[in-house]
């Protein structure tokens, strides 16, 4: 009886400390690190660095066209000079253990071959696995806002 009575002890005394521990969820804030990093990476057509926040089959979807890591580093390269800056705005995240999404606005200037200046807006989706407990991009949708 006095056994059964320590087995009680501590099958109350875990469940009470389980209970109280939070349950740890994802920041989205890392979500929102990994695309920043990700148009860092374009800026600087730095393929490796693209690679390491993306999935193995990660896809783009842009202007009607897919594009992966090598064909928008290649794109880019085809230009004599290529510089870009971006600013992702109005922005809205969801996280749910191995997967997540982001859906925002981004607003683009860029420069080609130091003459042409282009402007952009586009509406966009990102949306992210967890990959050996790592936040990776798997599909990146871009839309041109009219």
């Amino acid at each position: 009886m006095k056994k059964c009575k320590i087995v009680i002890v501590f099958l109350l005394l875990g469940t009470i400390i389980s209970c109280q521990q939070k349950k740890q969820t994802d920041d989205p804030e890392v979500l929102k690190q990994v695309l920043t990093e990700y148009f860092d990476g374009i800026k600087t057509l730095n393929k490796s660095k693209l690679d390491s926040l993306t999935t193995k089959d990660f896809i783009l979807f842009e202007d009607g066209k897919i594009w992966n890591n090598d064909s928008l580093v290649n794109f880019g390269k085809q230009f004599k000079s290529f510089t870009g800056e971006w600013k992702l705005y109005n922005m809205t995240t969801f996280v749910d253990g191995m997967s997540g999404y982001i859906v925002y606005e981004d607003h683009g200037d860029l420069v080609i071959n130091d003459t042409l200046t282009l402007h952009f807006n586009w509406l966009e989706s990102a949306n992210f696995k967890k990959v050996d407990g790592n936040w990776k991009l798997a599909f990146l949708h871009s839309t041109t806002k009219k």
